[in-house]
């Protein structure tokens, strides 16, 4: 027979709890536990002998089971790292909380790291999305770039990931000595700060979909490995000092479309080969239909604002909808092509992009030796960068200049009306195109050689559930009409 198991927290802090999160103070979940499936198949019917029954720690929920459950509607309170175990499987189901103690582990406070051995399937809906987070007191504009937990970690033994209809949000702790990605070698102490999702697999499988990545002090997606689809995401507020929306290195294939980026600290798209080798093969990225906005200006310095592709990545990059960013597309070294430590891969196409630039200046603006002085977006799409490739990259892009803004006309957004050091997402916005916005034509159609997305046909199959990539629209960004 199928025994229940109860799993509660307590004073050792050492275990997972499990609470209805419809009670009336979502901060202090009132329901009782509710009982959670084995998913054990023992036909043992001596329920007096059996010894599963009763409170069960992080650690043996995993015993006699390839496969554990979390619940719909449920908060799960960690307050110790976590780890998926290799060959192991966790579901998230909709509705679930996954709540990270903001105090840290031990004596050195280390960022609790929720760490992906085995597989993660993130089952969120619309409705009820999958949510990573800390405790909702702590969920303040203050603490946006605070770095309160680790974000999600997949290893290099992390075969599959399905993050679908889920907000993960105020990541980015420092890597410190007693860090399990310091300890397994992922990032290095003292060096790195936690991305809301790693990966570090070249063999892995990664879907990341519907999903919003916001408030974090590193990147939003940190990928080193894998076939991913990224799309449909809100990114927003990805990094305090430096950092991407989404950043690609050696050893990956992925598609990024139909993403909207608000607010990276530097480039929404950071596409590099950097760490290719006999091991880890040359980085392939097919980057199309993304919206990205307000990149770039609170990074000191020149690198990016916008998208920065380097370093022999393969990456076709258009039909992107670049609004209010510091900079163009740069190539840097790309007098240098077809060398894994330098330039890019010269097969690649960047181009039919569409700069769109307000009117407003900038209220921090990088004035000194090395730096450009820009303030406005009109006044970097057209600055003379020594890592523009011009008449390479962005040779039939429409570009905004002073006296022409190419205003895109979104349904619910005032290009002007928002600052372009602001971070805050409004989830009133609406980036569709108004009917007869300029960003409506112009784009490629899809049927251009380069324009294939990887997985548009065949697609990725995880978890059994074959996702494929959006395919490519003919206009600008991530929503049309």
């Amino acid at each position: 027979m199928n025994f229940k198991k109860y799993l509660f927290v307590g004073a050792a802090l050492m275990s997972v709890s499990f609470f209805a999160a419809c009670s009336d103070d979502e901060n202090e979940p009132q329901n009782p536990p509710v009982e959670v499936p084995d998913d054990d198949d023992d036909d043992n019917d001596d329920d007096d002998n059996d010894d599963s029954q009763g409170p069960v720690s992080l650690e043996d929920q995993w015993n006699n089971t390839n496969t554990v459950t979390w619940p719909a509607d449920t908060v799960i309170n960690l307050a110790e790292h976590y780890t998926v175990p290799e060959g192991k499987t966790l579901i998230i189901k909709e509705g679930a909380q996954i709540i990270a103690s903001t105090a840290g582990v031990g004596a050195n406070h280390v960022p609790v790291e929720f760490t992906v051995n085995g597989n993660l399937y993130c089952e969120g809906t619309a409705e009820k999305p999958v949510r990573f987070s800390i405790p909702e007191s702590d969920r303040t504009e203050a603490n946006i770039f605070a770095g309160l937990w680790g974000g999600i970690v997949a290893s290099e033994t992390c075969g599959e990931m399905l993050i679908d209809h889920t907000i993960i949000e105020y990541t980015g702790g420092q890597v410190v000595e007693g860090s399990p990605a310091a300890t397994s070698g992922v990032y290095t102490a003292g060096d790195d700060a936690y991305p809301q999702i790693t990966t570090n697999n070249i063999n892995g499988k990664y879907v990341i979909t519907n999903s919003i990545l916001r408030n974090g002090w590193s990147d939003g997606i940190y990928l080193m490995g894998g076939e991913a689809i990224i799309m449909n995401n809100i990114f927003a507020a990805n990094g305090f000092d430096g950092a991407e929306a989404v950043n690609v290195k050696a050893g990956c294939k992925v598609d990024v479309a139909g993403n909207v980026m608000f607010s990276p600290n530097t480039n929404g798209l950071k596409l590099s080969s950097s760490g290719q080798s006999e091991n880890r093969g040359q980085a392939l990225v097919q980057a199309y239909n993304n919206t990205i906005i307000n990149a770039g200006w609170r990074r000191d310095g020149e690198k990016g604002g916008c998208i920065y592709v380097e370093k022999n990545i393969l990456a076709n990059v258009f039909n992107n909808l670049l609004v209010n960013c510091k900079f163009r597309a740069m190539t840097p070294s790309f007098d240098i092509p077809n060398d894994p430590e330098e330039g890019y891969d010269d097969d690649s196409v960047i181009d039919y992009n569409y700069y769109a630039s307000g009117s407003q200046r900038s209220d921090i603006v990088w004035d000194g030796e090395d730096e450009s002085g820009v303030a406005y977006a009109w006044q970097g799409y057209n600055y003379e960068h020594e890592d523009y490739n011009v008449g390479v990259v962005d040779v039939h892009s429409v570009i905004a200049t002073e006296n022409d803004l190419k205003d895109p006309q979104f349904v619910g957004f005032d290009i002007n009306g928002v600052g372009l050091t602001d971070y805050v997402y409004n989830d009133a916005w609406d980036f569709h195109l108004q009917t007869g916005s300029p960003a409506l034509t112009g784009a490629c159609d899809g049927t251009e050689a380069f324009a294939a997305p990887y997985f548009s046909t065949t697609g990725l199959t995880v978890n059994g559930q074959t996702y494929t990539s959006p395919a490519v629209a003919a206009h600008f960004g991530a929503y049309g009409e």
